[in-house]
Formats: structure tokens, C-alpha cells, sequence
């Protein structure tokens, strides 16, 4: 769709031909300017060279106040602020002296340890799902209460209130919910929260939020309100995305049953797989939004200070430079370049754990329940519009 200035809308709706593969790159080139809801022009990027160079470079913001932000969703009041302790939206010594205090609760060795509790919740979650009878909704039985039952027990977050924190999240991320609502879920979010780590500065414990809480918080390195919003963004990041990971990467192994029978006759590749599914899905459609705050270039294209840029993560994971026969798909080949979790200083800080939970997810899944297919025709799939791509329902038989 051409806007008013006459250059592409974005985001891009729909997505293509396949829902589940993302937009086609409309700029040869690499990179070209869209028009976005607001009607501000912004330079989008797609070759996998550039948007690496967007991402690691001083001279694009994450801060979303900056001048020229790019804003994919209805304008936010005036004088609104990123909330403390929300480091995906800070640059500089202020992210790194939040992001490199939650670094070594998600260092692979740490994962590791976690692995057998993730395993016990994986097959607790099938086993339920199998006395449920088929056919059933494989996203609510097993791809939304795996990862949010994992980050509960890794933040110390009861999952007794696990339809609390999942319905605000999803208003929060919907592109559909008004922008005084998604405010409203955020706060409910942090307000709740806020509640928990004062009780586990009273009483200690043995999760992430109490250790953060006794290390950081009691001695004043941290404020309260930053534990709050780094929590807050730890627990909707740590179960929406892997949780519309594996309910796609199912249906996507179900669409290709001749890759589906080599990854269960080669197990030992479910490392490769994952990587290649996490490009060829790339769930975070309208990809990493950044503000130049310095006149520099990308490609040869003169960039000004306060101009938005977008690096578009799934146009750069399907750059044929860089990833033979991009739009197909191929379990083998591990895609270990790819963008999906970002890159440079604001890549994703739980990549190890979805990793984890991504491999042992699909293993025991394809190895529990060998005849698992689609109950429905894949047209009727409806699919989730929003900051994250996912299937709201995904009716299974096994």
C-alpha cells in the first residue's frame, strides 16, 4: 500500500502470499524510505550488512524520545517517558549498567542448570494436553504454559497468575489496542510487580527477582522502580516470543513433513533446526526501530541526525547475500548469521533460554506424539497482528 507521500506504508499489511513467511524486501538496494501510521517518513533496512550496521553503531538510538523516533503504533502522549529500568529503550552506560547486572542469570552454564526443570515442564505439559483428548488447541495446552511456566520459576513469579500477567501482555502488544489502554496494561503490570519485589525485599528467596532484589536493590545500586521495569519487560519478552515460536515452528514442521522426517530420524540436528527456524519465522515482523543522533551513512545514503530508521530483522534474515534460497526452508543448513534475536549491544538478552526452550519443546514434542497433525484445514489458522507474529490457535491431533 503506497502512503500519501507516495512511498510504502509500514508495517507492511498483509504480510505476502504464505502468512507465515514474512513481506517480500520492496528496495533492491537495501534499505528505502516508508511512510509510517503517523504519517513520518523513516528509512527502512533490509540487506543483513546494513541492519547489522544500523545495530551496532553509537549513532542509532533505542531511546524512543529522541528526535525523528520512528513510531509504528498511535502517537504516545506528549510527555510520556520510557519507565525506569525498560534497558531495551536505553543507550549507552545507562543500558549497560542495567543489562550486564541480569547478564549472568542467563549465561548459557546458568541455562544448563535450568535444562531438567524446562524438560519436567515440557512433558508435564504434553502429558496434559494428551489427557485432554484430541483434537486441542496446541498453542493453549503446550506453547503458551511451557515458556510462561519457565520464566515464572526463573523471576519467582507465581503462575498461579499466569492469566493476569498473559492477558496484559497481550493488550500490551496488540497493534489493535488503543494507546490509553496498552498504558493502562502496562501499569497494571508494573503495579503488580511492584508488589512482588517489595515482598521479596522483606523476605528473600532463591528466584531472580529476590537475588536482583538483595544484591542490587538493598545496597542501592539499583533502584526499585528499575527492578520493576526490567522485570516487567523480562516477563512479557520471556514467554510471548517463545511461546509464538513454538506454536509456528509446529505448524511450519507440519507444512514440510519431508523436513519434519529427517529432523526425527537425525535428533542430534535439532540445534540447526532451531537456528533456521528462528530465521525463516522471524517473529518480531516489523523488526527494531532506532533514531539517528548523528549525520552519518548507511550503503552510501546520507543519513541525518533525526531521521528514523527501521532495521527490518526478517527482510535481513531472508537476504539472499547472505542465505542461499532464502524463502525456502532447510533444517539443515543452521543459519547461524541470522538476525532474529537482533545484533550488537541490544540483542536479546535471553537467547540462551529460548534456545533451550525451543530445542527441548520441539524434541519431546515430535518424539512423544510421532503421528501429531494439523485438525484443521491450515487456512482456517488465524493469525495474531502485533509487535510479535504468532497463531492464537492451533488445533492438533496426535
Amino acid at each position: 500500500m503506497i502512503g500519501i507521500s507516495g512511498t510504502p506504508r509500514f508495517p507492511f499489511h498483509p504480510y505476502g502470499e504464505d502468512t507465515l513467511t514474512p513481506h517480500p524486501d520492496p528496495f533492491p538496494d537495501g534499505l528505502g524510505q516508508v511512510e509510517l501510521p503517523d504519517g513520518q517518513l523513516a528509512w527502512l533496512i533490509t540487506r543483513h550488512e546494513y541492519v547489522r550496521q544500523v545495530l551496532r553503531s553509537p549513532d542509532f538510538s533505542s531511546d524512543f524520545t529522541k528526535p525523528g523516533f520512528p513510531l509504528l503504533r498511535p502517537v504516545l502522549p506528549a510527555d510520556h517517558t520510557p519507565p525506569p529500568g525498560m534497558f531495551i529503550r536505553m543507550d549507552g552506560l545507562d543500558h549497560t549498567r542495567l543489562r550486564r547486572m541480569f547478564i549472568p542469570e542467563f549465561m548459557i552454564r546458568h541455562i544448563r542448570a535450568l535444562e531438567p526443570m524446562i524438560r519436567d515442564t515440557v512433558v508435564g505439559a504434553l502429558e496434559d494436553m494428551r489427557a485432554a483428548g484430541a483434537p486441542a488447541d496446541l498453542i493453549e495446552w503446550f506453547a503458551l504454559p511451557v515458556p510462561s511456566k519457565v520464566i515464572c520459576h526463573l523471576l519467582g513469579v507465581p503462575y498461579a497468575d499466569h492469566e493476569f500477567f498473559q492477558e496484559r501482555s497481550r493488550t500490551l502488544l496488540a497493534w489493535s489496542t488503543p494507546p490509553e489502554r496498552a498504558l493502562a496494561a502496562r501499569d497494571e503490570l508494573r503495579d503488580y510487580l511492584a508488589g512482588l519485589i517489595a515482598r521479596r525485599l522483606r523476605e528473600g528467596g532463591e528466584d531472580l527477582i529476590s537475588r536482583i532484589a538483595a544484591e542490587r536493590v538493598a545496597t542501592g545500586e539499583m533502584a526499585a522502580e528499575e527492578l520493576v521495569g526490567a522485570s516487567l519487560l523480562l516477563l512479557v519478552a520471556g514467554h510471548e516470543t517463545t511461546a509464538n515460536m513454538i506454536g509456528l515452528s509446529t505448524l511450519v514442521l507440519l507444512r514440510h513433513p519431508e523436513q519434519l522426517r529427517r529432523l526425527r530420524e537425525r535428533p542430534e540436528s535439532m540445534d540447526d533446526a532451531v537456528e533456521e527456524l528462528l530465521r525463516y519465522l522471524t517473529i518480531v515482523r516489523t523488526g527494531v526501530t532506532r533514531a539517528a543522533v548523528a549525520d552519518t551513512e548507511i550503503g552510501g545514503q546520507a543519513v541525518k541526525a533525526g531521521e528514523g530508521v527501521i532495521a527490518w530483522l526478517s527482510a535481513a534474515n531472508g537476504d539472499a547475500a547472505v542465505f542461499d534460497d532464502p524463502e525456502g526452508l532447510d533444517l539443515s543448513r543452521g543459519s547461524h548469521q541470522h538476525v532474529a534475536f537482533g545484533f550488537g549491544v541490544h540483542q536479546c538478552l535471553g537467547q540462551p533460554l529460548a534456545r533451550a526452550e525451543l530445542r527441548i519443546a520441539l524434541g519431546e514434542l515430535l518424539t512423544r506424539m510421532p503421528d501429531l497433525a494439523l485438525a484443521v484445514d491450515p487456512a482456517e489458522i488465524d493469525f495474531r497482528d502485533g509487535v510479535i507474529f504468532g497463531a492464537r490457535r492451533l488445533p492438533v491431533t496426535w
